[in-house]
């Protein structure tokens, strides 16, 4: 995350549906900025860096590993982006019950994420439908079944591989 805008983008919507947040999904943790803290806690954005500032100064967390500065493009300069523990100890802080409502939905969707290795975009599959994620699966199943076809005839004299525009076949010496 150091630098670019990688990883995921989740939908969070709170249970009431006053809060939708878009949340970046990296490195095994949820990442939030302060002005998506303030919104979803309901709290001025002063409070929440205050709050952040302690959690660092009074050693509940330390800053290196969970403070990430990132270039986005509505921003001249690197925002900084804050992962799940410090959002959690900042929920203690402010006693949110949204806070708490995030912590689940947080802990419930990593979680999934690495026990199936993605996540599902809500917005995105009301936005879009299925056919995107029909072609998606389509495309994943045509490649490993291609490879499992290069796996079991490697041993012969002939790979059959899929091409774009048909099949090749290439031999194997």
């Amino acid at each position: 995350m150091a630098g670019g805008a990688g990883g995921e983008v989740v939908l969070y919507e709170s249970p009431d549906g006053e809060v939708r947040l878009d949340v970046r999904l990296e490195r095994e943790s949820v990442w939030l900025t302060q002005a998506q803290m303030s919104e979803l806690f309901g709290r001025e954005r002063s409070v929440i860096t205050k709050h952040i500032r302690n959690v660092f100064r009074e050693g509940e967390l330390a800053e290196k590993g969970n403070v990430q500065d990132l270039h986005i493009a509505s921003s001249d300069r690197p925002v900084a982006f804050y992962n799940l523990d410090v959002i959690i100890s900042v929920g203690y802080r402010v006693k949110s019950q949204r806070g708490t409502q995030f912590r689940i939905w947080a802990t419930r969707t990593l979680k999934g994420h690495l026990v199936r290795g993605y996540t599902l975009n809500e917005r995105r599959l009301r936005e879009k439908g299925f056919g995107e994620i029909e072609q998606a699966v389509g495309l994943q199943a045509r490649t490993l079944s291609a490879h499992e076809r290069i796996r079991l005839h490697a041993s012969g004299s002939t790979a059959v591989i899929p091409a774009k525009a048909g099949i090749q076949c290439l031999s194997v010496a």
